[in-house]
């Protein structure tokens, strides 16, 4: 597990290339409006990322986790961290989880 921090994009621009880490299952990175999750995939296998979805409606039914396929080989998925959705009610940080991990990067970005 990563903890990812986010990347605030300058008004010049950022070059994500350099960016992205290693993915490790049960990654956490901060939500918000204008955070997203940059993954990218040079593994051979499609990478299906699975954004955990704590909330509850009624207080009772689980919503169900989203997940978002990035294709392979050189797919290039951006993932939108929408905290309503994906914050943790006690960390405040969304959990990814990659079907695949050799092969893939992942780095928080935060357009202001």
């Amino acid at each position: 597990m990563t903890a990812l921090a986010a990347n605030v994009v300058p008004n010049v621009g950022l070059d994500i290339g350099a960016l992205p880490v290693a993915a490790t299952n049960g990654d956490t990175a901060p939500c918000g409006s204008g955070t997203f999750l940059y993954v990218k995939n040079t593994n051979a296998a499609a990478c299906v990322v699975t954004l955990a979805t704590p909330g509850q409606i009624d207080g009772r039914l689980a919503i169900a986790d989203s997940t978002f396929s990035v294709g392979a080989n050189t797919g290039i998925g951006l993932i939108p961290l929408i905290a309503s959705l994906y914050a943790d009610p006690t960390t405040g940080l969304a959990t990814a989880t990659y079907s695949v991990t050799s092969g893939v990067t992942v780095a928080v970005v935060r357009v202001p």
